[in-house]
């Protein structure tokens, strides 16, 4: 199985951005988990407007940062004008560890 290294091949030492090569423009599906669930389908069903749910986690817990289903990174949730965002606190494993 290639490396992310083996795909993007060797950087351009006088280059200083690593978007320049064609992969660098591949899009990737980020999530980004505050935390989840478990409902029995008749209690998902019961739902409505302005439910709420419990999540598993607590406020102050780190959020799991997903890229293509592998877990990257952990962070914490900011809030940006009228956006949601999160700040990486920290990263789980090197693009030489990712596997699937």
């Amino acid at each position: 199985m290639a490396n992310i290294d083996d795909l993007l091949g060797a950087p351009d030492p006088n280059d200083g951005d690593p978007g320049s090569f064609a992969i660098g423009d591949a899009p990737v599906e980020i999530k980004v988990v505050i935390g989840t669930a478990m409902l029995r389908v008749r209690d998902l069903l019961k739902l409505g407007r302005g439910a709420v749910v419990e999540l598993d986690r607590q406020l102050k817990d780190p959020t799991d940062v997903y890229v293509e289903g592998v877990l990257v990174a952990r962070g914490e949730v900011a809030i940006i004008d009228d956006k949601i965002g999160v700040t990486l606190t920290d990263f789980i494993k090197s693009s030489r560890e990712w596997k699937r």
